[in-house]
């Protein structure tokens, strides 16, 4: 079991995962949106490797469209 900080929330989880299986379980897949972890920007291109770890802190931005 890992806890994440979520945009100031504690998340846990019941194993490591990588950004990209993160984005999959937030039902993100498909949008647009960035994401930042422990202060630093994670690449689109990097979201399949970017393991996280017990304690990280994330921020996540989903761009909304509109006018």
């Amino acid at each position: 079991m890992i806890q994440l900080s979520i945009n100031g929330e504690a998340r846990p989880f019941p194993a490591a995962l990588t950004v990209l299986q993160l984005a999959e379980q937030l039902e993100l897949i498909g949008k647009r949106f960035a994401v930042e972890v422990n202060g630093e920007i994670v690449p689109k291109r990097l979201h399949a490797e970017t393991t996280l770890n017990d304690g990280d802190s994330l921020e996540l931005v989903v761009a909304v469209g509109g006018g």
